[in-house]
Parts: structure tokens; sequence; C-alpha cells
């Protein structure tokens, strides 16, 4: 008898292992991540960046503060870092510019908000939380966000703020390859889809928090896609797509927003969840993969109320990072 409950004990204890509950999820970002084309220098930047936004959210988680606040500690930190390709990191369009998207969603009560297509606010996310809870609707456009936002009190710079070498060298190299492209093909009919020549190191930024009273927030931002032509907006700042949170999950997403739109990956998510009572997991696996087939590419972060995880990929890496409720930190990068 005493076997068999030292055995049951056991069980008791590895199950209980298993259900590590994360309050705070992060991503950087999916794309081309590999260990062949990071520096030592490089990767330990990109890891003590995450971990800085992992400690930031969770501060906020243990000060009793709203999901919504601890969404924000975190992607402002990597929104002012030009490691990301969001603030200050932000890539150029076609033009030379750079065009920023966030988007913030409270699990609560649904409530959302989001800003597109800004040149001049220093942290999107902020903006987006002020469109939350400061007015009446939830996306807001261009110079409409960024004069809402500076009656908001938020900070606004000068576009030049956003300016980074590395963002300026990427638009280059694929504005030379999109010209090679267009030579090779200027006997011959038009014929393949009119996609703009697409640069695989979406730096995404996202956060998914689960505060002290159950409640999850997801928030995530971006500079879209080096060399995006036309005030092109991918799926960062449309709730739904790039952004969920309902009272069960909240999902940031970071790819190649044209196939998370046609998706609506974020709440296909949630919808698999509630409708046919698929795990945060496979709920995930299965939006992702679907994704997949349509031609996209990208990754995703997931927390479910009980602090269940989900951090699916199909691209070469994704930055990612957990905080655990005892405020455990773990940091990926590579498959």
């Amino acid at each position: 008898m005493r076997d068999l409950t030292a055995f049951i004990l056991i069980l008791i204890m590895n199950f209980t292992f298993a259900q590590k509950k994360y309050v705070l999820v992060i991503h950087g970002g999916a794309g081309s991540v590999t260990k062949e084309n990071m520096t030592p220098e490089k990767e330990n930047a990109y890891k003590e960046k995450l971990t800085e936004a992992l400690k930031a959210g969770y501060t906020e988680l243990q000060n009793g503060k709203t999901s919504a606040e601890a969404v924000q500690s975190a992607i402002v930190i990597l929104e002012d870092s030009p490691l990301f390709n969001a603030g200050k990191g932000a890539v150029f369009t076609n033009e030379g510019k750079n065009e920023l998207d966030a988007s913030i969603m409270s699990g609560k009560d649904k409530s959302a908000g989001a800003v597109a297509g800004v040149h001049t606010i220093k942290n999107p996310i902020k903006a987006a939380i002020a469109v939350m809870q400061n007015s009446e609707h939830v996306m807001l456009l261009g110079k409409g966000a960024e004069k809402f936002a500076k009656l908001q009190g938020l900070e606004i710079v000068n576009p030049k703020y956003f300016w980074t070498e590395n963002a300026w060298e990427s638009l280059q190299k694929v504005k030379q390859r999109e010209l090679e492209k267009q030579k090779k093909i200027s006997e011959h009919e038009k014929n393949y889809p009119d996609y703009f020549e697409i640069d695989h190191k979406f730096g995404t930024v996202g956060c998914v928090a689960l505060d002290q009273n159950g409640n999850i927030a997801a928030g995530t931002s971006t500079g879209g896609m080096t060399n995006k032509k036309w005030n092109r907006i991918g799926d960062a700042p449309i709730i739904g797509a790039g952004t969920y949170a309902d009272s069960e999950v909240g999902i940031s997403c970071t790819g190649w927003g044209e196939f998370f739109i046609r998706a609506t990956a974020a709440r296909t998510i949630a919808a698999k969840m509630e409708y046919q009572n698929k795990d945060i997991k496979t709920a995930a696996q299965e939006t992702l993969d679907e994704i997949e087939k349509m031609g996209g590419n990208g990754g995703l972060i997931a927390l479910d109320k009980n602090g269940n995880i989900a951090m699916p990929f199909n691209t070469q890496g994704m930055f990612r990072g957990t905080v655990s409720e005892n405020g455990e930190i773990e940091v990926e990068m590579y498959k």
C-alpha cells in the first residue's frame, strides 16, 4: 500500500512539473534566424534584450498591474531596441520611410486598439493602448493616429529617429534583388503573382500576458515588411489576424502578414479552442499549417487562461521567451 501511495505521489509531482504555469510570453519575430548567421555578440544582445523585456512585463504582473500594462512594458523594451523590426528598428518602405503598426486587445471585455501607418509615434504600442482606453474607435491610421497620440501626451519624434543602418541596408539589398528579377522577365510576359520582393527577416514583436486576476491581453508591434509599397498594412494591427485575446486565450503573430490576414490567424486559434475543444498547442499548430498550405510563413505565440503556451513557427527560427509564475525565464531563438 505504501508503495502504491508513493507511486501516486510521484505521478502527481511529475504532472505538476509538466503543467508549468506561464504568465507572460513574448516574440521578437520569426524568419531566417540561424546559428550560422549569428555572431556570439549579436546572439547575446538578442538574448539580453528579450530577457529585459520579459523581466519588465513580469515585474508589472508581480506588482498587481493588468495584463495590458504588462504587455505594454514588455513591448516598449523591444520597440526601443534597434534589434527588432518595431519602433526604433523598423524596416523601410519602398519610398525609404518607416511606417509603423501596432495593436492591443484585452480579453476581459474584448476591448481593442490599433494604429497603422504612423511615422512619428515613438512607441506605437502605447498609441494602440490609448486608442483602446481613450477613444470610441479600434483602429486609427496615419496622420490622424499621430494627431490623436499627440493629444494623449505620447512622445512624438522626428521620423529620422527610426533610421538604422541595418534596416537601410536591407532595403537596398531587397531593391537590388527586385531590380534583377525585373530584368530577367523583361522580355517575357509577367505571369507571376504581383507580390513585392520579400525580406525573410520578420522582426515583428509581440507579447501575451496573464495577470493575477486571470485576465489575458495580447499586443503586437511592427515596422511591416522591407520594401512594402502603397501604404501596405499587414496583420499586426488587425484584430483577429495578428492579435487577439478573449477570456480563454491570447495570441500574437509574426510573419508574412497577407497570409495571416487571409487565415484570420489569431481568431482562428481561439475559435478552434472554443468550438472544437482543441488544446492550445493543437489549435496553434493547425492554424500555422493552414497558413503554410496557402504559401505563407512565420510564427506565433499563444497563452491560455491556465498558463499553457504554444509557440509554433515554420521558419528557420523565431525569437521567443517565457516567464513562469515563479519568475523562471526561458529565451529561445533557433529551431
